[in-house]
């Protein structure tokens, strides 16, 4: 994959991680955003509930009126860069959701809650063929291998299984050894 020069790609390190997640933090809770996160005229983003809760406290006469004007009409200024915000009729609600920034909020959430192993997980791969993965497990020999050295190397002759069955198997068996 060609990137632009001096973009480097983000490859799920813990540092890459905050730093995106710095990114993801409202200004006024000082929390990762919560859905819906508004997307202010200046560009900036807030919780709708944090928008709702600046727009009270900038308009303090707002809130006598009853609760279903609470927050129609109305303006306040956007708590990162000061920038008056007008609001129409629907007030916090006529708000543009950024729906970019949720989605990147919950693939953020998805992929900071996946095991660590995981992450780092790696494949071997046979020393004789290269490009090719130990999948198999070679019985006689007792070594994995690839299928490549099962089908015209040096196991060609041997009795072979699955990689993953041997691993189950081999737990199963700590497994039980463990508890006698």
């Amino acid at each position: 994959m060609n990137f632009a020069v001096g973009f480097k790609p983000m490859l799920g390190t813990s540092q890459s991680m905050d730093n995106l997640e710095k990114q993801l933090i409202c200004p006024i809770c000082l929390e990762m955003f919560t859905k819906p996160v508004v997307i202010l005229p200046c560009q900036h983003n807030l919780c709708r509930k944090c928008a709702n809760d600046i727009f009270q406290a900038s308009n303090p006469l707002w809130q006598s009126r009853g609760s279903t004007s609470v927050s129609s009409g109305g303006r306040f200024r956007c708590p990162s860069c000061r920038h008056e915000v007008v609001l129409d009729r629907h007030g916090v609600y006529g708000l543009q959701r950024n729906l970019l920034v949720e989605n990147i909020i919950d693939i953020y959430k998805q992929e900071s809650s996946r095991p660590l192993h995981a992450k780092t997980e790696q494949q071997l791969m046979c020393e004789e063929h290269e490009e090719e993965k130990i999948n198999i497990y070679c019985l006689t020999c007792e070594v994995p291998t690839c299928s490549m050295c099962k089908v015209f190397g040096p196991h060609k002759d041997c009795e072979v299984a699955p990689l993953t069955n041997i691993y189950k198997r081999q737990k199963v068996q700590g497994v039980v050894v463990g508890r006698e």
